[in-house]
């Protein structure tokens, strides 16, 4: 019993990081399942391929114009970069839920469908991920100003992003409220065969 209620305890702790997860200034550090970056790899490119245009900004000899360039570099590096931590927030929380996953399912807990809603989550971030790096490779393209038609095509790419990651956000608060309910029954169920 002692056990049950320690992961009881321990899923509070997951749900209150799930809460956590939405507000966007969280700074922590987040890796994937590997221990390693999750959009380390597209992120270095696009940091090259900027890193490049600021270079090109660089040899411009209007100093306004140079000002505006960089100013639009600068804007979209943060773009970049507030996308990339809202997908690496929703991941780490992710792989909390995986943690806590294995841990009741060692203790006997129903985990099945708490299982597909993390399944579901994967879906949506991995989704996430291919339209930012549809966006890195839009916003590094030139230091130019976005053309109308690509001006559209990133507000849909963005908005698109914004919707995966909300919805693997929610597939993973389904998967905690899943845990719970299983961990609720498996202690029900101990204490209705024990009885005091």
């Amino acid at each position: 019993m002692l056990i049950i209620f320690a992961m009881a305890v321990s899923l509070d702790g997951v749900i209150a990081s799930a809460e956590d997860s939405g507000n966007a200034n969280s700074n922590t550090a987040i890796v994937d399942a590997n221990g390693s970056s999750v959009t380390k790899s597209q992120r270095e490119a696009a940091k090259q391929k900027l890193a490049v245009l600021k270079e090109q900004i660089k040899k411009e000899k209007n100093d306004v114009q140079v000002k505006i360039k960089m100013v639009r570099v600068a804007g979209r590096e943060n773009a970049l970069a507030r996308l990339d931590a809202a997908v690496l927030r929703i991941t780490n929380l992710k792989v909390k839920v995986v943690a806590e996953i294995a841990k009741l399912e060692a203790k006997g807990v129903d985990v099945s469908s708490a299982k597909n809603s993390v399944a579901t989550a994967e879906t949506k971030l991995t989704a996430a991920n291919e339209k930012i790096a549809e966006i890195n490779t839009l916003l590094s393209a030139s230091i130019n100003e976005l053309v109308k038609g690509d001006k559209t095509k990133l507000r849909t790419l963005g908005q698109d992003t914004e919707t995966l990651i909300k919805d693997a956000h929610l597939a993973l608060i389904d998967a905690i409220k899943s845990l719970k309910e299983g961990l609720k029954a498996k202690v029900d169920a101990e204490n209705g065969n024990g009885g005091i």
